[in-house]
């Protein structure tokens, strides 16, 4: 018996173009798109959870004084209004606290409760093995190429239209 292995498709087949700029875009955004399925997939059957909650707690674990809901929002590239109803749906869970900020009456500050931490820690540790397993043909060295030429990439766009995010 011959054991095959599944390969993910690109969109378009990846024959759209042979422009390698566009064969490029297709290669990368058919590697986030299956990435992002599956975390997606595993957080709500593991832990019945979304990758925005996910998003959110991240953020707050990486900044243990609590961030305000504006700086929060820009943190993850989202709108005020998502990111409020994803931090109201964790308080409900107890998985997150706003306070008030003394500085500015106006302004809320989420932090972790140590619900959330634990809470947190679990699907990070299973986040971060679901990486690891999902990249574990490619080795360090291609890594941190790949690492070091998306980073090139990044300013390629940037640089392309400076004023865009």
């Amino acid at each position: 018996m011959t054991t095959t292995i599944a390969t993910i498709r690109e969109k378009h087949d990846g024959t759209l173009s042979r422009s390698t700029g566009i064969r490029l875009w297709l290669r990368l955004l058919s590697c986030s798109t299956v990435i992002e399925k599956r975390l997606r997939r595993r957080l709500i059957e593991r832990f019945d959870t979304t990758l925005p909650r996910f998003d959110v707690l991240a953020a707050l674990d990486r900044h243990s004084e609590g961030m305000t809901l504006s700086a929060l929002s820009r943190s993850l590239l989202v709108s005020g209004g998502n990111v409020t109803s994803i931090v109201q749906a964790l308080v409900r869970d107890g998985y997150v606290d706003v306070t008030t900020a003394r500085e500015d009456r106006r302004a809320s500050i989420a932090t972790l409760t140590p619900s959330g931490q634990t809470h947190f820690d679990a699907l990070s540790a299973a986040h971060h093995g679901w990486i690891e397993a999902m990249l574990a043909e490619v080795t360090p060295d291609q890594r941190q190429l790949l690492f070091e030429l998306l980073g090139a990439v990044k300013l390629s766009i940037a640089h392309a239209d400076p004023g865009a995010a």
